[in-house]
C-alpha cells in the first residue's frame, strides 16, 4: 500500500511538472503574441480561401494552415457560411474572427454585427472563350513552328509534379503568354480556371501599379515627402510624429523603391515583424510607421513589406473617402483588363494590405503580367500611365542588392544582382514574386509572360528561375 502511495504521488508530481511545462510554453508563446497571431492567420487565410476563392472549407485547415508551422497544430476553426465568417481558436483559449466584406475581402476583428458580403460565383461566363475574353488557350496546332511545343508542354507538366500534395511542390496554376497569345493555362485538380489564388508578395507590384495610376490622376509627384502627400482631412495620425524627426525626409519614391531607411525588419518567424503586422495589428500602416529612422532616406535599400503598406496608406490619402479607395482597384485596374476574379483585401482599419493580400485566378495574374509587358496598355485603352514598365524596371539602387529590385518589382534577370543571374534569363526579365512559390515573370525582349502559382512550403521544392528558363527555351528567340 505504501508503494502504491509513492506511485500515486509520482504521478501527481509528473502531472504537475507537465502542466507547469505546458503553462510555461504557453506563457512564452503569449510573450511573442504567437497565439493571437496564429489564430489571426488561420481565420484570415481560411476565410479568404472559402469566401474570396470559393473553395470548399472542409479541407482548408489541413491544406492551407497546418503544414506551415508546428505551432499551428494547436489551431481549430469553425466556418459560418451564413455570416461569411471564420473563427479560429488557439489551444481553445485565444480566438480571432474574419468576415467577408464588399470590396475589402476577408477582414479580421470586425464587430459580429458587421454586414457580410454576398458570395459571388467564380464561374466566369466567358471561361470557355478564347483569350483574353475568356480563359481558353490557343491550341498547340496554332502555335506555329517557331515554338517547341513538346518542350513547352514538358516544362509545364514538370511544374505540376507534386500538385495537390502539401508536402511537395504543390503547384496550383500555370500560364504562358507569348506575343499576346495564351499558349498554356493549366490548374491543379480542385482548382477551376476562375478560382482566385493568393499572390502573397506579388500583391506589392499590383498595389504599386495602382499607386502609379492614382499619383498621375491627382498630380502627386513621387518626389513629394510622405508627410506632404496627404490632404489634411485624410492625414493619418502617425504623420505628425514623422514631421518631428528625420522621417520627414522620406519621399513617396523611397516607399516605392524600398529606400525609406526605417528600422523595420522583414522577419517571418513566429512572433516576427511580418506576422505581427499582418495578423497582430488592426492597422498595418500605423504599425509600419512606428519604426524610427535608421538610415538616411534614399540611401539604403532593404526589402520590406512595411514599405509597401505605407505606400498603400499614401494612396488611401489621395481619395476623398474610403468607399472610393476600396472600389478603386476593381474600377481602375481589374475591370478594364477583364480581371473579374481579382480582390485586393484590407486590414481592419481599412488600408489595402498592399504587401500581401491580392487574390486572382491564374488567368487574371497573367492579364496583370501582360498589362505590365504592354506598358500599361490593354487593347486600345491606356489603363496605366505610359512609362510604368520603365519605372518598375528601374533599379532601386545603382549597386548592391537593391540593383536587383525595381518599383515593388524584382529585377530577376539583372546580370549583377538579379536573383536569377547566371541562369540564362534575359537581362530585362522582371517579376512579381510571392511567398511559397508565387511568380509572374515578364520578359519584354521575348514578348513573354510566365505565371506559376502554388503553395510550396519548402522553398527548395520549386526552382522559379529554372522554370522560367525552361519555358523560354521553348519560345522563339
Amino acid at each position: 500500500m505504501a508503494g502504491q502511495g509513492w506511485i500515486r504521488r509520482g504521478f501527481y508530481i509528473a502531472g504537475a511538472l507537465l502542466l507547469g511545462a505546458a503553462l510555461m510554453a504557453i506563457a512564452a508563446l503569449m510573450a511573442m503574441d504567437i497565439p493571437r497571431g496564429a489564430a489571426g492567420m488561420a481565420a484570415k487565410g481560411i476565410c479568404s480561401a472559402a469566401f474570396v476563392a470559393g473553395r470548399p472549407p472542409q479541407t482548408l485547415l489541413a491544406d492551407e494552415v497546418l503544414p506551415a508551422s508546428p505551432v499551428l497544430q494547436l489551431i481549430s476553426v469553425s466556418v459560418d457560411e451564413a455570416s461569411r465568417s471564420v473563427t479560429a481558436r488557439f489551444a481553445g483559449l485565444f480566438s480571432r474572427r474574419a468576415v467577408l466584406l464588399p470590396q475589402r475581402g476577408c477582414v479580421l476583428d470586425l464587430p459580429p454585427s458587421t454586414e457580410p458580403a454576398m458570395l459571388s460565383r467564380r464561374d466566369a461566363p466567358n471561361a470557355g472563350q478564347p483569350w483574353p475574353q475568356g480563359e481558353a488557350p490557343l491550341p498547340p496546332a496554332e502555335w506555329g513552328n517557331a515554338i517547341d511545343a513538346a518542350a513547352l508542354q514538358r516544362a509545364v507538366e514538370d511544374a505540376f509534379i507534386g500538385a495537390g500534395n502539401p508536402a511537395a511542390a504543390n503547384a496550383r496554376g500555370v500560364a504562358v503568354i507569348h506575343r499576346g497569345r495564351l499558349l498554356m493555362l493549366r490548374t491543379a485538380p480542385g482548382f477551376a480556371a476562375a478560382t482566385p489564388l493568393h499572390g502573397w508578395s506579388m500583391t506589392k507590384t499590383v498595389a504599386a501599379m495602382l499607386a502609379d495610376k492614382r499619383a498621375a490622376e491627382t498630380d502627386l509627384s513621387f518626389d513629394t515627402p510622405v508627410v506632404n502627400a496627404f490632404p489634411k482631412a485624410r492625414e493619418p495620425s502617425w504623420v505628425a510624429g514623422w514631421r518631428e524627426d528625420a522621417r520627414k525626409q522620406i519621399a513617396v519614391a523611397d516607399l516605392l523603391y524600398m529606400r525609406d531607411g526605417l528600422a523595420n525588419i522583414e522577419s517571418y518567424k513566429p512572433g516576427g515583424e511580418v506576422p505581427r503586422m499582418l495578423w497582430g495589428t488592426p492597422d498595418v500602416a500605423d504599425f509600419s510607421a512606428a519604426s524610427p529612422a535608421e538610415a538616411a532616406a534614399g540611401t539604403r535599400w532593404r526589402y520590406l513589406s512595411a514599405s509597401a503598406n505605407l505606400l498603400s496608406a499614401v494612396v488611401r490619402g489621395r481619395f476623398a473617402s474610403d468607399a472610393e479607395y476600396w472600389a478603386y482597384p476593381a474600377k481602375a485596374l481589374f475591370e478594364p483588363i477583364g480581371a473579374t476574379t481579382a480582390v485586393l483585401e484590407t486590414d481592419t482599419a481599412g488600408n489595402w494590405v498592399g504587401s500581401s493580400y491580392l487574390w486572382a485566378s491564374t488567368g487574371d495574374w497573367a492579364r496583370l503580367g501582360l498589362l505590365m509587358l504592354n506598358d500599361g496598355r490593354w487593347g486600345d485603352t491606356q489603363v496605366l500611365p505610359p512609362g510604368w514598365l520603365e519605372r518598375a524596371s528601374t533599379p532601386a539602387a545603382t549597386q548592391g542588392a537593391g540593383r536587383g529590385y525595381g518599383a515593388q518589382t524584382w529585377r530577376i534577370g539583372d546580370p549583377d544582382e538579379g536573383d536569377c543571374k547566371g541562369r540564362g534569363l534575359p537581362a530585362d526579365t522582371i517579376a512579381m514574386r510571392g511567398h511559397w512559390g508565387q511568380l509572374v515573370a515578364i520578359v519584354p525582349s521575348r514578348e513573354a509572360v510566365i505565371v506559376r502559382l502554388g503553395w510550396t512550403f519548402k522553398k527548395e521544392q520549386f526552382d522559379g528561375c529554372g522554370f522560367v528558363a525552361n519555358v523560354l527555351k521553348a519560345l522563339p528567340q
